[in-house]
């Protein structure tokens, strides 16, 4: 049911514990959850990539496959900007000053896509509602995708673990076109309502939106570039910022070791305070791997992010073993697939497995 009310549990202690480790833990070392001189070198490095790869792309005087070479360089270094600065400032996980928070969230509308409605759709309904139909837009798929076991199901869901990674790819262009519509027309993911855009959210949105085709397309058009070029090096930029960006965010909640609800009645009780619910529904992956711990922005320590959304991600690895602790304490399966192959193993086989007709219900005969 779409507008059924979602209830948890009272708490068994297991949230009220894992924060006062968790501050025991900032406490001892002496280091600030946020506001921290590692994040601003990562960020530094991250703005750099962008930057220098888009100016490569724009005005070196590179043959037509170079400059191709450069535009898969320039999405890889927007999608780590996006995991790393973005993702955390949107939680209000990057800074102590709102005002940072804010600045550095806006970068979501440089590269395209509403920084107000993103977290309105990922702070609010997906992470108060992990995993749970009806509300968690992010498991929705706009019919294209069938992600979890009660959800629609359409014959050509049979092929989605093969073409799924070509739908990645225009994700991001599909938002910014959702953005425009979600504010004029529709006004609601599922039946929530949007909160009303103020005038100077409207003018964020509407002008950040022509930024992005100023700097996209004007610009390249200005300087000399034909129109299927800008066009070519748009869908290869943007198509591979798309599948980078949508494999990672999908990975720690698609897969079949991660918990689904389906609520059936007006109102629905989950049997577990909201913090477990944050943990059974959510999985980690590929711990040990330094390049993807600096790259993903903690989006492996999913777990540890959903419980603690307003903490900077440099913190995730050794808070990991904190919420590790108190997990088996009270008897909550922690989930982590060990690689990155794995995780994305288990969500291609997820896919897969959704994807065939359910059995029809056997009814009893009188």
């Amino acid at each position: 049911m779409t507008n059924a009310k979602i209830t948890f549990a009272k708490g068994i202690g297991f949230r009220k514990e894992l924060n006062r480790r968790v501050a025991a833990y900032f406490e001892s070392e002496n280091i600030s959850p946020r506001d921290n001189p590692a994040m601003y070198l990562k960020t530094t490095i991250l703005l750099g990539w962008i930057v220098s790869a888009w100016m490569l792309v724009v005005f070196a005087p590179l043959s037509g496959w170079m400059r191709l070479v450069g535009c898969v360089f320039l999405a890889f270094g927007m999608a780590g900007f996006v995991f790393n600065v973005g993702h955390d400032a949107n939680h209000g996980g990057y800074s102590n000053h709102n005002y940072i928070n804010r600045v550095l969230g806006l970068t979501y509308d440089f590269m395209g896509l509403s920084s107000y409605l993103w977290r309105y759709r990922h702070n609010v309904l997906h992470h108060t509602y992990t995993n749970i139909s009806g509300h968690d837009v992010e498991i929705d798929g706009d019919g294209w995708l069938r992600m979890y076991p009660h959800q629609d199901y359409h014959w050509y869901h049979r092929f989605q673990h093969l073409y799924i990674w070509f739908v990645y790819c225009f994700v991001p262009l599909y938002w910014s076109y959702c953005d425009v519509d979600l504010v004029l027309r529709k006004g609601k993911y599922h039946e929530h309502n949007i909160p009303k855009l103020n005038r100077l959210e409207k003018i964020t949105l509407f002008g950040f939106k022509l930024v992005w085709v100023g700097y996209v397309i004007g610009i390249p058009l200005a300087i000399g570039f034909t129109p299927l070029q800008v066009l070519l090096g748009v869908l290869v930029t943007f198509m591979t910022y798309g599948l980078v960006i949508n494999v990672v965010f999908m990975m720690a909640h698609v897969v079949d070791s991660a918990e689904f609800l389906t609520p059936t009645t007006q109102t629905e009780r989950i049997e577990d305070e909201w913090a477990i619910w944050q943990v059974r529904s959510t999985v980690d992956f590929a711990p040990t791997n330094q390049f993807i711990n600096w790259y993903v922005g903690g989006l492996n320590y999913q777990v540890i992010h959903h419980l603690f959304p307003q903490v900077c991600h440099i913190h995730y690895p050794k808070m990991a073993k904190v919420v590790a602790e108190v997990c088996q304490e009270f008897g909550v399966e922690y989930k982590v697939y060990g690689t990155f192959a794995d995780v994305l193993s288990a969500n291609y086989y997820w896919l897969k497995t959704l994807g065939r007709a359910p059995e029809p219900v056997k009814l009893a005969r009188s």
